[in-house]
């Protein structure tokens, strides 16, 4: 019997990897007419160290805005494109790792998380280990590491 997904939690960062998982995401949505999660998480503490502790309500709603504008363009294209709509976006603040593996798909009743095999952030994978490493390890329902292209076969397309 085939795992049918109903709510997929597709978290993007601007990266190659993150919008090939989410293209795959897209793919499987549509074979199981299921549900999407688009979300970026933003974390705070590292715009800290960035900007020596001072991250002020200003910067905060402009990395907010920003993440919205870059979800709504990609749920532009995926409904343009590729003909699905039953998306919803999300913005979070805090430790993408915690978000993305426990606290979000609590929420939203995830029951696969689709993530790229890599995201932007090179220093912090080198210091403490990947977002999508711990998210394989850690979350509470299914996860798909995404490595290639949609055009690919996957073990979901078989």
């Amino acid at each position: 019997m085939l795992q049918e997904y109903q709510n997929i939690l597709v978290p993007v960062d601007g990266s190659t990897e993150a919008e090939l998982a989410l293209d795959k995401a897209v793919a499987v949505a549509q074979r199981n007419n299921a549900h999407l999660d688009l979300l970026n998480v933003l974390d705070t503490k590292q715009y800290s160290y960035n900007y020596a502790g001072l991250v002020d309500g200003d910067v905060i709603y402009r990395m907010s805005e920003d993440a919205q504008n870059y979800l709504k363009k990609l749920t532009d294209k995926i409904s343009t494109d590729q003909h699905f709509d039953d998306i919803d976006i999300h913005v979070r603040f805090g430790n993408p790792k915690n978000v993305i593996s426990k606290d979000f798909p609590e929420e939203h009743h995830n029951d696969l998380i689709m993530i790229g095999a890599t995201g932007l952030n090179a220093v912090e994978r080198m210091l403490v280990g990947s977002v999508t490493e711990y998210v394989n390890r850690n979350a509470l329902t299914d996860v798909l590491v995404v490595k290639t292209k949609l055009d690919n076969v996957t073990a979901l397309e078989k």
